[in-house]
């Protein structure tokens, strides 16, 4: 059974650091893309930093200098170092495995909440 559990969300003040850390229990196939995606209230989901299928990261331009995706394959990790924090990068961060060709959902985690304040 898959399971994927995040942490190290929290609230930070403008300007701050956070490092989200994502656990992978259980075996994903390879056809499948991790990444971390979040979502505001009222606001749609959004994908944050994802692996690709040829194993490049691809970023969403509002984080793009400042958030950086990294994998330990050893611990079944995956890790988003967020700097330079805005307020409007509030929201739960959740990592997710995706199918790399259709982009659909295969599993994802609970989620974890950032806050930034100004």
């Amino acid at each position: 059974q898959v399971r994927l559990a995040e942490s190290g969300g929290g609230s930070v003040q403008a300007g701050g650091s956070l490092r989200l850390s994502c656990v992978v229990y259980g075996y994903i196939y390879t056809s499948y893309c991790l990444g971390w995606y979040r979502q505001a209230p009222g606001k749609e989901r959004e994908g944050v930093a994802v692996i690709k299928s040829d194993g490049s990261t691809g970023y969403a331009d509002s984080v793009k200098g400042r958030f950086t995706l990294s994998q330990d394959s050893a611990k079944n990790s995956l890790y988003l170092q967020m700097t330079d924090l805005k307020p409007e990068d509030s929201a739960i961060y959740r990592c997710e495995a995706r199918d790399c060709a259709s982009g659909h959902l295969g599993y994802r985690g609970q989620g974890t909440q950032v806050t930034v304040t100004s």
